[in-house]
């Protein structure tokens, strides 16, 4: 037992990355997203038991992660904030700190109008998730996950115009 809860404890300190993002996106202050942290973590445990290895640890992460998002969000009836789009600052143009802070603040908000799973979708596609890691993450069909990806892509973008968010 000792030697299972380190090799999971390891695997944890791997990807906690992935875990702090998930936590960040779904919540709005900080004791929220150490709770949810701490929910995922515990669900994660309980859940490492029937980790087959058939997809990669972090794949299989992802899922359980967003999963346990899904139903704290919902059970507690949270509010939703923020996505990890601090990773990807670099998709924005070379500008001035100050600059990038004020768009990713914009993106911020932006994405505070998604609902949860269009939270999920973007969170994994600016992960680098593949449409098929997608859908496997969200249980859906690869086709489904890239029609609802460009939807909420499209929404994303609505939302931005119609806040006046300049990029």
């Amino acid at each position: 037992m000792k030697e299972t809860e380190n090799i999971f404890l390891d695997l944890i300190n791997q990807h906690k990355a992935i875990i702090h993002k998930v936590s960040k996106m779904y919540t709005d202050g900080t004791e929220e997203q150490r709770d949810l942290f701490q929910e995922i973590v515990l669900q994660l445990w309980k859940a490492y038991p029937g980790f087959k290895g058939n997809s990669k640890f972090s794949t299989w992460m992802y899922r359980v992660s967003l999963n346990t998002a899904l139903v704290y969000f919902k059970k507690d009836q949270r509010k939703v904030d923020k996505t990890p789009l601090d990773a990807h600052i670099d998709v924005m143009d070379n500008t001035e700190s100050d600059q990038k802070e004020e768009k990713l603040a914009y993106l911020y908000k932006a994405v505070q109008e998604l609902n949860a799973v269009e939270k999920a979708l973007i969170f994994l596609f600016l992960e680098n998730q593949s449409h098929k890691e997608i859908a496997e993450n969200l249980g859906i069909s690869e086709l489904n996950a890239r029609v609802r990806l460009n939807r909420t892509k499209e929404k994303l973008q609505i939302i931005i115009k119609k806040n006046g968010y300049e990029f």
